[in-house]
């Protein structure tokens, strides 16, 4: 077979995702194959999470082609030609279709078949049921993880030290970072991970622009290589100071550089006065304050809000606002509430108040989780009862978080 004439297919993203019915959609290559001659079709990419997406084909071909979508007896069609497409054409040329979501419980298929003077070829496209994807991972009993509630079109990805998937402690070591990735917006909801001395490490940022996360699919992952347009800053959730170094790699901080840990961001807050509050929580994981430091960063996406851009292959949503939680143990304080002490601070996502002081938007676990919507440190009561727990979330952040 010819490189010459391989041709590609792109998946695009429409503007308007139905997150609460993704599908999953995968190219199957024909089992007969192309002859030598005549146009073929390649995907590029293997699979995609998204309810609704456009499917590019692009073709060079000699002389005239045309394109034909064939369906299963018995199923309904549910590949559409987007407006201007036409599915015939001579030498290069490039067809649209537009994939309506699957609504049914099963998965279903289409054939998608380019025919030439000198032959033919074929890819066979499968798309699965609502609820039919596999989630990344399965979260642990850690203390900084949020709850992971289903049918929100989210998915829980954990790392190792090494920024791969994490499987367990005998496996994988210790933990990384933990993500909740909504692949519908192309951004992680919140990020959760420990923090201590040890953990952090010393040294300095990889910058490693331009990786994926291995616990997803890449189709719905920013390409962070580019800025997201727009002035946008990549705006970290786990900050690449909190993982500079571990047993004397970097692998750890190159994962903090994954599209699963970024938003965009405005510059001057994300120099700003979210420097400022990683800075903090930095020094409260110090030993004089935590044996360990139990941290979740999160963004909240308005439904009104604006996007990014596609310089990174993807209109992202720009965050309205954005929000921690931090919960230090420290041994020595085990006789109160089990040595647990908690904080939260939410703030707007606005340019006006990147010079001012992160302490001013601070509050109890309690007050965030009611402006979130989000129930945090759901593993706290295991660890040392419901009422201290609760003692724990209700209490107004005091001179420790000063």
């Amino acid at each position: 077979m010819q490189p010459s004439l391989f041709k590609h297919v792109f998946w695009t993203p429409v503007a308007v995702l139905l997150a609460l019915s993704l599908g999953l959609v995968s190219c199957k290559k024909d089992p007969t194959g192309p002859s030598s001659k005549g146009p073929v079709i390649t995907a590029t990419k293997t699979s995609i999470v998204s309810s609704k997406m456009e499917l590019t084909v692009v073709i060079t071909a000699v002389g005239d082609w045309t394109l034909r979508v064939e369906y299963p007896s018995g199923t309904e069609s549910w590949l559409t030609l987007t407006a201007g497409s036409k599915e015939s054409g001579t030498g290069s040329g490039m067809v649209m279709y537009e994939a309506s979501a699957n609504t049914g419980e099963s998965p279903r298929k289409a054939r998608v078949v380019v025919t030439a003077a000198d032959g033919s070829d074929s890819i066979e496209l499968t798309q699965s049921a609502p609820g039919g994807e596999t989630p990344s991972g399965v979260p642990g009993k850690w203390l900084e993880l949020p709850e992971t509630p289903s049918g929100k079109g989210c998915y829980f990805g954990a790392h190792d030290m090494n920024g791969d998937p994490y499987v367990s402690q005998d496996k994988s070591g210790v933990r990384n970072w933990s993500c909740w990735w909504n692949p519908g917006e192309h951004v992680s909801l919140w990020v959760a991970y420990p923090l201590n001395n040890s953990l952090k490490g010393s040294g300095g940022r990889t910058e490693a622009w331009g990786l994926y996360d291995p616990c997803f699919p890449e189709d719905n992952q920013p390409n962070c290589a580019f800025t997201y347009g727009g002035g946008w800053t990549r705006g970290h959730q786990i900050p690449s100071a909190d993982r500079l170094r571990y047993n004397g790699s970097t692998k750890c901080n190159e994962s903090t550089y994954y599209p699963t840990n970024m938003t965009p961001q405005e510059y001057n807050f994300n120099a700003g006065i979210w420097a400022s509050l990683e800075g903090k929580v930095r020094a409260y994981a110090a030993p004089a304050k935590s044996d360990t430091l139990y941290v979740v960063t999160g963004c909240v996406i308005a439904s009104s809000g604006s996007y990014s851009g596609r310089n990174t292959g993807f209109n992202v949503p720009v965050p309205s606002a954005y929000w921690k939680a931090v919960l230090s143990y420290q041994k020595s304080r085990s006789s109160v509430n089990g040595g647990f002490v908690g904080c939260g601070f939410y703030l707007p996502h606005d340019q006006s108040i990147a010079n001012g002081n992160c302490l001013d938007h601070m509050m109890s676990i309690d007050n965030l989780e009611k402006k979130i919507g989000i129930d945090l440190f759901v593993n706290l009561p295991d660890q040392i009862g419901d009422a201290k727990a609760a003692s724990v979330e209700s209490a107004v952040p005091d001179s420790f978080w000063k």
